[in-house]
């Protein structure tokens, strides 16, 4: 199944305290669970102005759908076509 990159414009984002990131996770995942199981959420990245979250989904199209049901902006939807690390250069 793809693998997403979706990036999240949001004002002052590595300021948000925990209590602020449980409830933005607690979120998600509701809207996720009401979704189904073809779309998961591996992992997230705060810097100071945006969220950079790691999905796996049949297509962007549901991940636009789990943005607008949680209201959570997608400005960007990339589909991550491969990965490399400092392994890579191994061969």
């Amino acid at each position: 199944m793809p693998k997403y990159l979706i990036e999240r414009e949001l004002p002052g984002a590595g300021q948000l305290s925990s209590a602020d990131l449980i409830a933005i996770s607690q979120k998600s995942r509701a809207v996720l669970n009401a979704l189904g199981p073809q779309i998961q959420w591996v992992h997230s990245y705060v810097t100071d102005d945006k969220i950079y979250c790691v999905y796996i989904a049949p297509n962007a199209d549901l991940i636009r759908q789990h943005a607008e049901q949680g209201g959570f902006p997608a400005n960007r939807i990339a589909e991550i076509k491969s990965g490399i690390d400092p392994t890579t250069a191994e061969g």
